[in-house]
């Protein structure tokens, strides 16, 4: 007879498999105690390790710069528009063929150049019989001098009678005055003639081409032959605020001739440096606003006529004053405030009275001495007493101490 516990081990006797299955809990049941063993042991890890690890409050990570002793200038901006100074447009002042022309358009012309011609021949034909005719006028007056000379003569002889010799002076006297009459019309006929000749009036950029050679020109014509305008110097005119007009006046009285500035649309870019030249005798009352004309030599032709800029007058300068940048200031409905990073690397919150902002600089009164350190970017996290990771303006984070 077979031993029976023999014939329960064997496989696929009946009996082995529900012995099977308390083997896979039983292993089940050890690896869940060991599972909950290590959790347990890391939870009571990390419990023990936060309070040492938040002891005290996080530093909020901001950019700051110092603050420094230094010059702020006063301006006055307005918009403003480049005008030319002087343009003309080239006519014609007799009526002719052109038949040529010696420019380009959009070159540079120099007061004197030659810029155009028309056909001088019809005024040459002028000249020569202005000429002829004063050549035959001058000789009938030499002859009547000659014989009022001769008369003189007679007359004291009585071999004439006065009436003659009276005659005589007055045929003198009238082609004296023909001859004057000849010399005008040599002159005009001369004048005509170098009219023919068109040259440019004043230094300047021509514009685009009018008139085509091989057309009929007159004086009478009303567009002309081109367009020119002078672009060396140039002015700007720009309106400010009458309000802030006096400073201004003040200023020229006193005989300080005051820069002006071009900058482009964006006010990222100076475009040129001038001077103030005019102000106009009168404020726009629909407007409140008074019109300034400022002169730019503009050598790099960086001003284009009818060129849309923002004029920045220079009032005044503030000396050795409290600079900050303008970023740092914080507006609440009560004050006007910084925050400043102390020694131990937290900051604390200061009213600050503000004198003038110009662009990414203002000057205060009080509030801030210069080597403070005011925050620039971060603010939002911040209040009095809360640590900083400190990254000065331009250079690299330092951890709070």
């Amino acid at each position: 007879m077979a031993d029976p516990t023999t014939v329960q081990d064997m496989p696929g006797v009946p009996g082995s498999a529900p012995r099977r299955w308390w083997l896979w809990l039983l292993t089940l049941a050890g690896m869940a105690v060991v599972a909950t063993l290590v959790l347990s042991r890391g939870m009571r890890a990390q419990t023990a390790a936060g309070p040492s690890r938040g002891a005290g409050p996080r530093a909020v990570p901001v950019v700051a710069a110092t603050a420094r002793n230094g010059d702020l200038g006063v301006y006055q901006t307005g918009l403003g528009t480049v005008t030319p100074i002087r343009t003309v447009t080239v006519r014609s002042r007799v009526d002719g063929e052109l038949v040529s022309v010696a420019y380009r358009e959009g070159q540079f012309v120099h007061a004197g150049d030659l810029l155009a011609q028309i056909d001088p021949r019809p005024f040459q034909v002028q000249l020569l019989q202005a000429e002829g005719q004063l050549a035959r006028d001058e000789a009938g007056l030499k002859n009547a001098k000659v014989d009022l000379e001769r008369y003189k003569v007679l007359v004291e002889q009585d071999s004439v009678p006065r009436q003659q010799l009276d005659t005589q002076v007055a045929t003198v006297d009238q082609l004296e005055a023909a001859i004057k009459s000849d010399r005008a019309q040599v002159e005009s006929a001369k004048l005509n003639l170098t009219y023919s000749r068109i040259v440019a009036p004043l230094s300047g950029v021509v514009g685009l081409r009018l008139v085509d050679p091989g057309n009929m020109v007159h004086a009478s014509d009303q567009n002309g032959l081109l367009v020119i305008t002078e672009e060396q110097p140039i002015a700007v005119v720009f309106t400010i605020a009458a309000d802030h007009l006096q400073p201004i006046i003040q200023q020229t009285k006193a005989g300080r001739h005051l820069v002006v500035e071009a900058w482009d649309r964006d006010m990222k870019k100076r475009l040129a440096t001038g001077s103030l030249l005019a102000i106009d005798n009168q404020i726009d009352q629909t407007t409140g606003t008074v019109r300034i004309k400022a002169v730019f030599p503009n050598e790099d032709f960086a001003l284009y006529p009818n060129q849309f800029v923002n004029a920045r007058l220079l009032v005044d300068t503030l000396h050795q004053a409290v600079l900050i940048p303008t970023a740092a200031l914080q507006r609440s409905p009560q004050s006007t405030y910084v925050y400043v990073v102390k020694a131990d690397s937290t900051v604390e919150m200061r009213s600050v009275d503000v004198q003038l902002t110009e662009g990414d600089d203002s000057a205060v009164r009080q509030g801030v001495a210069p080597g403070d350190v005011v925050v620039i970017d971060g603010v939002d996290k911040l209040q009095s007493g809360t640590p900083v990771a400190l990254a000065k303006e331009g250079g690299a984070r330092k951890p709070a101490s």
